[in-house]
């Protein structure tokens, strides 16, 4: 295919998929929030180094560096501002489990996600606003679909901001529920979120087909910078091994997952851009499961 015909791909979707979609998320959401609890928020009062040093990385570094990236290695424009996109958003809600597996800090990696979650509803249309319209090549699609910040700050509220507030106020109200329903919520969730991918795939093989060889080349650079930028950012600020394994985590899984219902809902299914959320949310879990079956064999007292 064409590179520059992927711009003009417009993923087959009915407005059903879409509200569908825009429920699973939200569940998703919720799901992720039964893992955390105010003392989450209070903890990085408490202790803010680490997390304060992954989320700069995560909402300063890693959105900058995303446009930078696409400067470079001058993706198709659809393709740059997926990139961009997905560097705006916040950690994606399995770099907890992922955290656990590489023997690194759960409870800052779930603190991160907490706070992550929550600057989102800002730090997200903001950062897609500023790098998407200073790169020429993502500035007109941004201004053909007459994107408003406000707007995109709206639609996150509701499928970000409301779960994880309904969440928070359940697991407090009850605790002893939460316990037990928790794990298999979380997991049922996500089931039904790859059930709808892989739905969305079969309803656009031909395209995904099509397609992947140019997405893959810039997902594979983004996550291993995401990835380098915590770590790097953790070891510059001299964090211990457990932090800095949290922190690295953190910064290269991606909220994929929103970045894809972002464009459906405010790009109208754009290719590149969706082809780019969609590898994203399988490439970061290899590569994190990679990254933590590595670190999982050495004790965090050693040389990460």
């Amino acid at each position: 295919m064409d590179p520059a015909a992927v711009d003009a791909i417009r993923l087959n979707f009915r407005p059903q998929d879409l509200v569908l979609i825009n429920a699973v998320i939200g569940l998703m959401m919720f799901g992720m929030s039964l893992d955390l609890k105010v003392g989450d928020f209070k903890r990085i009062a408490l202790a803010p180094k680490a997390p304060a040093i992954g989320l700069g990385a995560q909402f300063l570094l890693l959105p900058f560096f995303s446009f930078l990236l696409t400067l470079v290695i001058d993706p198709v424009p659809s393709m740059a501002l997926g990139m961009i996109l997905v560097g705006s958003c916040p950690g994606g809600n399995l770099s907890n489990i992922v955290t656990y597996l590489a023997r690194g800090n759960a409870a800052i990696s779930v603190s991160m996600t907490a706070v992550s979650t929550a600057a989102a509803i800002l730090m997200t249309p903001l950062n897609l606003a500023v790098w998407g319209s200073l790169n020429p090549a993502t500035e007109p699609i941004l201004r053909a679909v007459a994107l408003r910040p406000l707007d995109v700050l709206t639609t996150i509220v509701l499928i970000l901001g409301i779960p994880l507030a309904l969440g928070l106020s359940v697991s407090r109200l009850f605790p002893g529920l939460v316990e037990r329903v928790r794990k298999p919520f979380k997991i049922l969730s996500v089931l039904i979120f790859f059930a709808v991918v892989v739905l969305a795939l079969k309803k656009n093989w031909e395209v995904f087909l099509a397609v992947i060889g140019l997405v893959m080349l810039g997902v594979f650079l983004q996550n291993a910078m995401a990835l380098g930028l915590g770590y790097g950012a953790a070891r510059l600020f001299r964090l211990p091994n457990r932090d800095a394994r949290a922190v690295t985590i953190e910064v290269g899984i991606q909220n994929s997952a929103l970045a894809l219902i972002l464009v459906f809902n405010f790009f109208e299914g754009l290719g590149g851009m969706a082809i780019i959320a969609a590898w994203w949310g399988v490439w970061h879990i290899v590569a994190g499961l990679a990254v933590a079956g590595v670190w999982s064999r050495r004790i965090p007292g050693e040389a990460t």
